[in-house]
């Protein structure tokens, strides 16, 4: 089994302790590993009639299922065997060996019928195993087949009459295959020899009559005719003819065996593995091992409640159950997919929708192939909203995988951003232009940046948006720093402008004071010439007086020597005039020399424009240079 365990010995599937039946979990777990379709054979009949050693072959292995060589049976309950199908690859042969029917040891007639029940429920070929010959007797001893109908039910609602369909038990119900072990006959009917087939059929046919007694024996072969419609028929001479041999039959070696027998086993099995059918439900349904187990423990849990197993209701509760198995396998296919094949964040919406089309397709048709008698589509209605929640959580993590990434990149581009902001870089005149080229370039380099996935606005305008504080306070600021700049430059213009004024006024003033000190010079040049000229003057007029009175004396001399002593009193009168005249001179000059450079000084600073605050400085000092 490529999908199960391989079981190396029977085991035990539906124990029997006094007359309750159980499943073992044991033979669950191993089933529940089985996803392989599975062949169920199942064997019945009485005890002591070489059921076991058919199913060993079956096996092709001589130890196996206990074979009952004595009086106590070797076989309680349901024994299982699960083996690789030698014949259909990925499919599991599922042997089922039961009890003995007739037991002596059983204290309830009934539990043999279950456990008829059971391997018809369960088997996709079913074996009824006997000694000798098909007889009436025999017939009378398949009385189980006319309990079915009480022991199984096809449908869940009985029809108008109260009895069930034997149609219905036919659509549900495995191959019939009867063997007989040491059949001693002839197969030869009115002289004619016929198959093993025939054989049965012949056994088959109701026999003419009306009496009680006939129609009985008629309900067994009517029975199996209607609700076994594909039958078959294999008989088996003696294995040995040494009663000691056939005691331990499964150590006898395979060439020990009768020739016929020998044949006759390996066309039973070649049969069996050729034509027994994959276990198979309504709507074509294939029974996996996992299903095998399910229906096991639906048809004991029913048969322990007191309750009639019905065919359609453990379908429907495989059906839930396989179903939800369904569900969460194309639920997980769906999330390993999309785990697989989508890289978080993607580009765009599209292209996770484009993935989750082609897992949620998958998933589908996982589902379908799993999924049976979901009439009502609940199933798959649920797994399409499960779908669409992983999507939704796709989707999320689509999202926060494209915000996260996202804003990483943005905080790693706008690092320097952040440090100049935090440094007070953009506090100054024109940083608010600063500021909007830094962040102009930080979307820049961050539209190149590829697979941001469909965060990448959202991300991008959060950003922007905590940054609108930030950009407001830096252009408030640049616009009061500009102001102020503005503010102080224009008072450093008018700073600059005034102390340019107050430099030319200095360098007028300077120019004016030269200037007056050019004039001054000038003045004071002007009237030293001038005052040597009067005072050249002064002593020209008194040498020429001097000179005149040097004359007048000569002349009084020679007066007074010539005899003019007549004039000498009228001279010297006059000669006391000029001594007056040149005292008089002498007094008088210095006061018109000053009075002549005053006037002189102020029309000379008339006609220079000097500043009235200076023009008595001038004159005082040229008065002074005549005291």
């Amino acid at each position: 089994m490529a999908s199960g365990p391989t079981m190396l010995v029977p085991l035990c599937l539906v124990k029997n302790k006094k007359g309750q039946l159980s499943v073992n979990q044991k033979a669950l777990r191993i089933l529940d590993k089985i996803s392989q379709p599975v062949v169920v054979v199942a064997i019945v009949g009485l005890n002591h009639t070489g059921k076991s050693y058919l199913m060993n072959r079956l096996a092709r292995e001589n130890n196996g299922f206990p074979l009952g060589s004595t009086v106590q049976s070797g076989t309680k309950g349901i024994w299982m065997w699960c083996v690789p199908h030698p014949s259909k690859p990925d499919h599991t042969l599922v042997l089922l060996d039961t009890e003995g029917l007739g037991d002596v040891e059983k204290g309830d007639p009934e539990n043999d019928s279950w456990i008829f029940a059971l391997a018809v429920l369960l088997s996709s070929a079913f074996i009824y195993n006997s000694m000798s010959t098909i007889y009436n007797n025999t017939l009378k001893q398949l009385h189980y087949v006319t309990n079915l109908t009480e022991l199984i039910r096809a449908k869940s609602s009985p029809n108008s009459c109260g009895e069930e369909d034997a149609t219905g038990f036919a659509n549900f119900f495995p191959d019939f295959i009867w063997t007989v072990w040491d059949f001693t006959l002839e197969l030869k009917v009115q002289g004619r020899p016929i198959e093993e087939d025939e054989y049965l059929e012949y056994a088959l046919k109701s026999i003419p009559g009306e009496h009680p007694k006939v129609k009985n024996a008629n309900k067994s072969r009517e029975c199996i005719r209607h609700f076994f419609p594909e039958r078959k028929c294999f008989v088996f001479d003696r294995p040995r003819n040494e009663k000691k041999l056939l005691a331990c039959i499964e150590n006898v070696l395979e060439n020990q065996l009768n020739p016929k027998f020998r044949d006759q086993s390996n066309n039973f099995c070649s049969y069996i593995y050729t034509h027994a059918r994959t276990k198979t439900l309504r709507h074509g349904v294939k029974v996996t091992g996992n299903r095998l187990g399910t229906l096991v423990v639906t048809y004991v849990d029913t048969i322990n409640s007191g309750e009639v197993p019905c065919l359609e209701n453990a379908v429907t509760t495989l059906a839930q159950r396989e179903n939800s198995v369904a569900v969460q396998k194309a639920a997980d296919h769906y999330s390993e997919q999309m785990a697989q094949r989508v890289k978080l964040p993607t580009d765009t919406l599209q292209e996770l929708l484009d993935v989750h089309m082609g897992c949620e397709t998958k998933a589908i048709a996982i589902f379908m192939d799993y999924s049976f008698k979901d009439d009502k589509q609940e199933f798959y209605k649920e797994l399409l909203e499960i779908i669409k929640k992983k999507k939704e959580d796709f989707m999320l993590q689509n999202e926060e995988a494209s915000a996260n990434y996202c804003q990483t990149k943005l905080i790693d581009l706008s690092k320097v951003l952040m440090e100049n902001i935090a440094a007070g870089t953009f506090c100054v005149p024109g940083g608010h232009k600063l500021y909007i080229e830094a962040k102009e370039m930080i979307e820049w380099e961050y539209w190149q940046i590829p697979r941001k996935g469909v965060k990448v606005n959202e991300v991008l305008q959060n950003f922007l948006q905590s940054q609108v504080v930030i950009e407001t306070t830096i252009l408030l600021s640049d616009k009061a720093l500009t102001y102020r700049q503005e503010t102080i430059t224009v008072e450093w213009a008018k700073k600059e402008a005034a102390e340019k004024e107050q430099k030319l006024l200095r360098e007028k003033q300077k120019e004016q004071e030269q200037q007056i000190a050019a004039q001054e010079k000038s003045l004071r040049e002007n009237i030293a010439q001038l005052k040597n000229k009067l005072e050249s003057k002064r002593d020209n007029n008194l040498r020429e007086i001097e000179r005149l009175l040097d004359h007048m004396l000569m002349m009084q001399k020679d007066v007074l020597n010539e005899v003019f002593r007549n004039k000498f009193e009228e001279m010297n009168a006059d000669l006391s005039f000029l001594r007056k005249e040149i005292q008089t001179t002498t007094n008088d000059i210095s006061p018109w020399i000053s009075q002549t450079l005053d006037r002189l000084a102020t029309e000379a600073t008339s006609i220079l424009s000097v500043p009235t605050n200076l023009v008595g400085y001038s004159l005082t000092d040229l008065r002074s240079l005549f005291k």
